[in-house]
């Protein structure tokens, strides 16, 4: 699903990437764990395409991404990557359906059936009751579970995620671990989770440990 070879990022005189090879498979779970400052994020980034490395290349599903130039890029990231982050960041001013919408209105998918898909996600995740309320009026658990319905909206093929468990209670954290489990099996989805949650990354199918911008 996902090949990385010899990623090389800076910011100023610090490397943070030095040389990272990394072959994720489909419907694999993948943890991503060391300490902070160790990369971890800025490769996800990279790999989700949210930003570029100095040198090296990312394919993702056979179509290799660093040629792509930034509308190519919004457009492949936009039907192919779902994105959950540890602040669900959603739209205060919208309710939990019309932001699980909002990446199918940007593919200019027909409205009626992205409203169906919508409220069919919400509904897989237990969210029903929840479809006319805005992130103010939701839980933490809630909210990130809308997050992960507008993840899914466009039928990715890989989502990443940073830290999804990071703002969350136990409950809601082993809710969003069989979650996963749950979307792997019936999707077929691969997940790319960066984590310091120990719970989370024993769920994985494997566990990549980076420290000082090499895969160890």
């Amino acid at each position: 699903m996902i090949i990385a070879e010899q990623l090389v990022k800076s910011y100023g005189d610090v490397r943070v990437l030095k040389g990272v090879d990394l072959h994720i498979e489909p419907a694999e779970i993948v943890s991503i764990t060391g300490k902070s400052g160790a990369g971890k994020s800025t490769l996800l980034h990279i790999l989700g395409m949210l930003d570029n490395a100095d040198s090296g290349k990312v394919i993702i599903n056979g179509t290799e991404t660093n040629s792509m130039d930034e509308k190519q890029s919004a457009k492949f990231r936009n039907e192919n990557i779902g994105f959950v982050f540890q602040f669900h960041h959603l739209l205060g001013e919208f309710t939990a359906l019309e932001n699980v919408c909002i990446p199918a209105y940007i593919s200019k998918k027909d409205t009626n059936e992205v409203d169906r898909k919508a409220k069919e996600l919400l509904h897989h995740l237990g969210l029903s009751h929840r479809n006319t309320h805005k992130p103010n009026q939701l839980s933490g658990g809630e909210a990130q579970r809308v997050a992960v319905a507008r993840a899914l909206i466009n039928n990715p093929k890989v989502i990443f995620a940073d830290e999804p468990t990071g703002n969350l209670d136990r409950s809601s954290s082993e809710n969003l671990h069989n979650l996963f489990l749950e979307l792997r099996k019936e999707l077929g989805i691969s997940f790319v989770i960066v984590t310091h949650n120990e719970e989370l990354a024993k769920i994985s199918d494997r566990i990549i440990h980076i420290d000082d911008g090499v895969i160890v």
